[in-house]
């Protein structure tokens, strides 16, 4: 049986229907969901709620809003991808999460998929949540009586799981306001162009030129949830940016991480894999031709 579509077109409107009809589901690009519920396609069929309520026309969840020049960014869940790496303000302020977007499934996926619909699927292979972690992002959870905004490391618990409570949805992702001469990058291995990552690791970087100031590092792809490193991120935060220092914090970083050996890659290729992206993203982000769109 076909599952009952609604439109709301207020926030307040979709809770109300979502606290009204046990198992509804939200949905905005349905790239994920859609594919579930389909039959004939590997675990589809299997996740046929009783009702689907679109936030495709709930104008605040469709916006991206700066308080002030220069200040927090708040963007909307129902966003689409693509217009979030167009967007100048994210260009200019969140280059890691605009590679991570670039890198996302297809072009076409991009138009329609969002990046509430990233973080809600709540894989441990998103690419949009490492990004969004070293930058300190929190998710914005509107419920039947209140608002509040968690940290999204904390937002997603496990495999598929997140802290939504029942009736709630996620309305916004906020970013505060960038320290002047940060620098920040995404990598991610895939096996194929428009693979699932095998592993992917964020890193915001500020220095004084030599020495270490501030940093951290977020991987996905590596545990049940994406993680910060903060073993490699103390040993590395006040420390000159030599070749040993970057090892030693390479090595910590393959100790912190907890991946699977599955058909895509072995546990043991993945721990290499962060040690490696972590030297290639610090000796990025200390080259002073590399191109950041978002220094300052």
């Amino acid at each position: 049986m076909s599952p009952r579509y609604h439109m709301p077109r207020s926030v307040s409107e979709a809770v109300e229907i979502l606290s009204s009809v046990p198992g509804a589901l939200p949905i905005a690009g349905g790239t994920d969901i859609m594919v579930r519920m389909r039959p004939g396609v590997p675990g589809g069929g299997q996740d046929v709620p009783p009702a689907l309520v679109s936030l495709r026309h709930i104008p605040e969840l469709a916006a991206i809003e700066e308080s002030d020049p220069g200040g927090a960014l708040r963007i909307g869940a129902a966003v689409p991808l693509r217009e979030v790496a167009d967007n100048p303000t994210v260009k200019a302020t969140l280059p890691a999460l605009v590679e991570a977007i670039e890198v996302f499934g297809s072009p076409q996926i991009r138009n329609v998929a969002t990046l509430g619909g990233n973080l809600g699927n709540a894989s441990p292979a998103a690419d949009s949540a490492p990004p969004l972690i070293a930058y300190g992002a929190r998710v914005e959870i509107t419920g039947p009586d209140s608002t509040r905004r968690v940290p999204v490391e904390e937002f997603l618990t496990g495999p598929g799981r997140t802290a939504l409570a029942p009736g709630e949805i996620v309305t916004a992702v906020t970013v505060g306001p960038r320290p002047t001469g940060e620098r920040s990058t995404y990598l991610r291995q895939g096996r194929v162009r428009m693979d699932v990552a095998l592993v992917g690791l964020a890193t915001r970087l500020a220095t004084d030129g030599v020495t270490c100031v501030d940093i951290r590092l977020a991987a996905g792809a590596v545990g049940p949830t994406p993680l910060r490193l903060t073993a490699a991120e103390s040993l590395l935060r006040g420390s000159r940016l030599d070749p040993d220092t970057v090892a030693r914090a390479a090595a910590r970083a393959e100790a912190e991480v907890s991946p699977i050996t599955d058909i895509r890659a072995s546990e043991g290729y993945r721990r290499h894999l962060i040690g490696v992206f972590l030297r290639r993203s610090i000796a990025r982000l200390t080259d002073p031709v590399s191109p950041q769109e978002g220094s300052s």
